[in-house]
């Protein structure tokens, strides 16, 4: 079996990203991102300062996701991005909490 197959299976990930990443944007770049690359899920702003990004989808794109939570959008400082494997939620659409 090609190896790509096993790639583009559906998965789901919780990253938590940390640095300067709450008031600038950070939860509509990801939302942008994730509808881009065809995801479910949510992003909400964590009281500890963090942002928690909760997405479901082929496990190549989950990737593309992660990669781009590394940068962020231009005005973000990102410090740390955590990521753990989840279980998969039933959801429609990528919202904002």
């Amino acid at each position: 079996m090609p190896e790509n197959v096993f790639m583009d299976r559906k998965g789901a990930k919780r990253w938590f990203v940390s640095g300067n990443v709450q008031g600038v944007g950070f939860r509509y770049f990801v939302q942008d991102k994730a509808m881009a690359l065809g995801l479910a899920g949510w992003t909400r702003n964590l009281a500890d300062g963090r942002v928690e990004v909760y997405a479901i989808g082929p496990r190549s794109q989950l990737s593309d996701l992660a990669a781009a939570l590394h940068v962020g959008p231009p005005m973000a400082q990102v410090r740390t991005v955590e990521e753990k494997e989840e279980a998969v939620e039933s959801l429609a659409g990528f919202s904002i909490r």
